[in-house]
């Protein structure tokens, strides 16, 4: 049988195409060599060289213990939030075990779990941390008095990274630590009123609200919940719920990840409220609020949509993080309400925020990704910065695996076009997908099981595709001319059944918003940069300890290159080279044509991303 599921919508609005839905644990997918597993093999690499005991350094000397080893630098030596790559680092190599089946990541996570374990037993307390004075800034924050760094914030991650050694690592250890931290944080949080912690809420917290209610789920013990339900900042609450955008001014990654404890807690609760604020955020921050990368926000902060085009020049636009968790909000919206649009964000942002961010030689990744015109990338160095990026860079790649695919009781989406296999236990089938996606606009689906299953496959027509056609075993199948939907194919399917599908791509402006006249280039789903030159670049120059600053020599403003258009024909202005994602742009500016590539291929050099209309 076949059927079309949930054509797409326009700005802000999402169709549902089924009930809900779930992915698929991290260990029944698995990446073939491609782009993503290359990325991944660099992150494994990178997870390795490092020292586990000088990540835990400060939490040894919090405990009474003598440490093993000397702390590390960078953030992990400033008052901000020593401690909280720890927790990023847990998280990612419990879920590089789970995609790669890699002995070492595991043994690393438990070591992890365990030294916690150890200082909680050496401090009699629940609490674990690395802050140099101890529980003081928790406690001030929750007394209502000035408070150094970002304490829950950095809790946050440390927590998350015990959750993900349970579920990821199966480490017996991870949710009793876990517990136990949670239990000092209820204990603590007692005698803090409700209008105090309230105020609490404006400082940057990370998902408390989302780990909280995750553990919740893990226990059955009412007070996580409780706890879950007081880090909810009703400020931010409930003008999303009703409806009302007011992020203007506030800072993006503290916001996101409040919101997918709002979508947590949907799941958790029931209450539609908090599924409506999560829904209204997404559609306001994906529609209104980001550049063409998916990446959003300008030095952390949302600004007014209008004004976008003033912020076009900075240095400090799209923050890693800010991706990141995007990514992780727009996974929860989807499992509660598969929808292509939410599939579509997800792919764009995935392609040109997350697998640009890491450098592809060594595996390094970016804070902030500049809309600046003539600015390069700039990527952390191994030792010395510890940005909060660097830690979602880690996780980044070791869960690649995580929003390929899902299911239902009685179909397999297939939402990302990703080299890869997944295994279906439920029905005793896998699929593999070969692909060389984006540098050739098609997939395989093959089919394996050991005897014949009845099951729907529900392939994502992206809005990008004008016609999606399938063949079935060599034999044409169906032709969709309705992008923004799921096609469905019911059947009895054997071992061996073949899918082609052909997903022809074509080049297409992303206005930026706010600013009609100026555009991004994008090729299908994928962003195209100009290539402006290594000019004023010594190598290695753009592996920084500081978050942005590259240098005086790049500071100098550029203009943005125009592109000319003659009566809005962009297949004349850009030309295919020949070459997978490589096009010539014919240009306004004394130097004539330019070279666009995919953003995701751009490192060591300047580019722009957006282009004057002319």
């Amino acid at each position: 049988m076949l059927a079309a599921i949930a054509p797409g919508t326009q700005a802000g609005e999402t169709t549902v195409a089924a009930a809900r839905v779930q992915g698929f644990h991290l260990s029944n997918v698995r990446l073939l060599p491609g782009p993503f597993e290359a990325a991944q093999s660099l992150d494994a690499r990178y997870l390795l060289s490092l020292n586990v005991d000088r990540l835990l350094h400060w939490f040894r000397v919090n405990a009474g213990l003598e440490p093993k080893a000397p702390s590390y630098g960078g953030w992990e030596s400033r008052t901000l939030c020593p401690g909280h790559t720890l927790g990023h680092y847990l998280s990612a190599c419990s879920m590089m075990w789970a995609s790669t089946g890699q002995a070492e990541f595991r043994q690393r996570a438990k070591h992890i779990v365990d030294e916690l374990h150890g200082c909680q037993q050496s401090a009699r307390s629940g609490l674990v941390c690395a802050f140099p004075d101890g529980d003081a800034q928790l406690r001030n924050a929750l007394a209502g008095r000035e408070v150094i760094g970002v304490p829950w914030y950095t809790m946050h991650k440390i927590m998350a990274g015990l959750y993900d050694a349970h579920v990821h690592a199966a480490d017996p250890r991870a949710l009793p630590v876990l517990a136990r931290l949670a239990d000092w944080m209820v204990e603590a949080s007692q005698g803090c009123d409700d209008q105090r912690f309230e105020k609490m809420l404006w400082g940057e917290h990370g998902g408390m609200n989302e780990v909280l209610a995750d553990l919740h789920v893990l226990t059955s013990e009412a007070r996580y919940l409780s706890l879950a339900l007081r880090f909810n900042h009703r400020a931010v609450l409930d003008p999303l719920a009703q409806g009302r955008d007011a992020l203007d001014g506030l800072h993006s990654n503290t916001q996101i990840p409040k919101v997918i404890g709002f979508a947590r807690l949907a799941e958790t609760t029931g209450e539609e409220r908090y599924a409506k604020a999560a829904r209204y955020f997404w559609g306001t921050v994906v529609n209104k609020r980001s550049f063409a990368t998916g990446g959003n926000g300008d030095n952390e902060h949302f600004f007014a949509p209008a004004e976008t085009a003033k912020h076009l020049h900075s240095a400090k636009t799209m923050e890693t993080c800010c991706t990141y968790n995007m990514l992780r909000l727009t996974r929860l919206l989807f499992t509660a309400e598969p929808s292509t649009a939410y599939a579509d964000y997800y792919e764009r942002a995935l392609f040109n925020g997350i697998l640009a961010s890491q450098d592809p030689d060594s595996g390094m990744v970016t804070y902030y990704q500049a809309t600046r015109p003539g600015y390069p990338k700039l990527y952390c160095t191994p030792e010395r910065s510890f940005w909060c990026c660097t830690g979602t860079g880690m996780e980044n790649f070791a869960k690649l695996g995580d929003s390929i695919y899902f299911h239902d009781e009685q179909a397999l989406y297939v939402n990302l076009f990703i080299a890869s296999t997944v295994e279906w236990a439920d029905k005793q089938v896998s699929l593999r997908q070969s692909t060389a996606f984006p540098d050739e606009t098609s997939t395989r689906l093959a089919v394996h099981g050991a005897k014949p299953t009845r099951f729907a496959l529900r392939l994502r027509h992206p809005g990008w595709c004008e016609r999606l056609t399938v063949r079935l075993n060599g034999r044409p199948l169906l032709v969709s001319d309705e992008p923004g939907r799921y096609v469905e194919i019911e059947r009895v399917w054997h071992d061996g059944d073949v899918l082609d599908v052909a997903l022809p791509m074509r080049l297409h402006l992303q206005p930026l918003p706010g600013a009609t006249d100026i555009a991004a280039v994008m090729f299908g789903p994928i962003v195209l940069a100009a290539r402006l030159g290594r000019e004023g670049m010594p190598p290695g120059a753009d592996i920084v300890v500081g978050e942005w600053a590259y240098g005086t020599d790049l500071l100098s403003d550029v203009a943005l290159p125009q592109l000319a258009l003659h009566a809005g024909d962009l297949a004349n202005a850009v030309k295919p080279t020949g070459k997978p994602l490589q096009f010539r742009a014919r240009t306004n500016n004394p130097t004539g044509e330019l070279e666009l590539v995919a953003y995701h291929r751009i490192a060591h050099e300047r580019y722009s991303l957006y282009w004057q209309l002319t």
